[in-house]
């Protein structure tokens, strides 16, 4: 039925262009991936990210591409935009002209998105010089030199190398999400952790072959993935449902309403967000610490290596807080209500307006927690698997969970656009339920 599906994606011309874009800018991206930020030598830095591959380095490097480890010109990936657009989602809460402008409707989310790209330019030329300066301090496990040629001619040109390569970045995900399909900036994250996955299934075989990890463990371990797959799937497409009746009322001649329907509310609103959110808070801290060879930062950068309980306490309460606090910005339970009262709908037993709001809010708050535990849960995986089993980094539960999230919103799109058109989608029966 998957192989229909796709063979209908063909028949349907606007698809068909959207399909064929969105993989040539992924194309695009990877191939930046592969060109290195000039001045550095290569072989030393691989040297050093070998050493250190199982740290946050690691994680960062992981949302980048691989482009981390090249320090290529994309090395910084998209989480300037992504840390750039936290900020302004908290500022939205405090300062009124932001939450002015987000009441505007599109003409306000245009000027907020163009503030996030002016927050993405000045963060990246900030980490930008703070990777320059760690870079040439940085030196090889034999003692080669990574900057041969250290100077502020070589942290001014990384600086505007790197920042350009996140800009670039940023311009490839709006246009995937504006002519593509799928979230643009998910499919670029997406795709930088499914280019890496064939290199860790070597390792994975090439540890199996060496007697650095028992078949027992890997088969545990390709187990293990399947049921976080099916977890992650099962869990994403969980709903609750709210009774709604609209009752009859009449406009002219004609009868509306008298109908009941529900209010679907997402186990898991907030989607992958939290998990990405935090990591980009959690990672570029400690990743820039262990650059600075002083004493204390290097003993604070310990704590917050990868596996370590400090770690994983803050990223679950990162986790937990990324979780309402985006629920909270996405879906106004007030707002819901009035929609529903201003049509003739209420939620039986509940009166409508504030009544009917604070009973959405309470179920949202608990549907909520849900959600954060099962991303708490699915998220520290890659913390037990390379502390106890040295497992590359790649098949933790992170990645798998942006994966099959990712995957589940663009196969819904596609889904979406199919049923449009009167063609069958990949699901025989029913469609894939969207995380929007």
């Amino acid at each position: 039925m998957a192989v229909a599906g796709l063979g209908n994606i063909a028949r349907i011309p606007e698809l068909k262009r959207r399909v064929i874009f969105t993989l040539l800018m992924l194309a695009v991206y990877r191939m930046g991936c592969a060109l290195p930020t000039p001045g550095i030598n290569a072989d030393a830095l691989a040297a050093f990210f070998a050493k250190y591959k199982s740290t946050l380095l690691g994680l960062f490097d992981m949302f980048s591409g691989g482009a981390l480890e090249r320090m290529s010109i994309f090395a910084l990936g998209i989480m300037p935009y992504i840390s750039a657009s936290i900020i302004l989602d908290l500022l939205t809460v405090v300062v009124p002209h932001l939450a002015q402008l987000k009441k505007e409707g599109q003409a306000g989310r245009k000027k907020i998105t163009q503030y996030a790209r002016y927050g993405t330019v000045v963060l990246a030329l900030v980490q930008g010089l703070g990777i320059a300066i760690g870079l040439e301090q940085m030196t090889s496990p034999g003692g080669a030199l990574v900057v041969p040629n250290p100077g502020w001619g070589f942290r001014l040109l990384t600086m505007v190398t790197l920042s350009a390569g996140t800009a670039f970045i940023m311009w490839l995900g709006e246009q995937i999400t504006e002519r593509g399909i799928g979230n643009g900036i998910s499919l670029i994250i997406f795709a930088g952790i499914v280019a890496r996955m064939p290199s860790a299934i070597a390792s994975t075989f090439q540890m199996v072959r060496l007697g650095e990890m028992s078949i027992f463990i890997l088969v545990a371990l390709v187990a293990m993935m399947v049921a976080v797959i099916g977890c992650i799937c099962f869990v994403e497409q969980g709903q609750r449902r709210l009774p709604v009746q609209y009752a009859k009322r009449v406009v002219g001649r004609r009868m509306y309403g008298g109908q009941t329907t529900h209010l679907p509310l997402k186990v898991n609103t907030s989607g992958v967000i939290p998990p990405i959110f935090a990591s980009s808070i959690i990672a570029f801290p400690a990743t820039i610490a262990q650059f600075v060879q002083v004493d204390w930062v290097q003993e604070a950068a310990k704590s917050l290596t990868l596996g370590g309980w400090i770690y994983n306490l803050l990223y679950v309460v990162f986790i937990f807080f990324f979780a309402y606090f985006y629920t909270a910005v996405t879906f106004n339970p007030a707002d819901v209500a009035e929609n529903m009262k201003k049509y003739g709908g209420f939620i039986p037993g509940i009166r409508p307006g504030k009544r009917t709001a604070d009973h959405i809010d309470r179920v949202l708050t608990r549907l909520t927690l849900g959600g954060a535990t099962y991303l708490s849960i699915v998220c520290v995986l890659p913390s037990a698997l390379v502390s106890q089993f040295n497992v590359p980094f790649y098949f933790g539960g992170t990645a798998l969970l942006i994966v099959v999230g990712v995957a589940m919103d663009t196969m819904a799109q596609v889904e979406s656009h199919l049923l449009q058109r009167h063609y069958e989608g990949f699901m025989k029966r029913g469609v894939m339920k969207g995380r929007g």
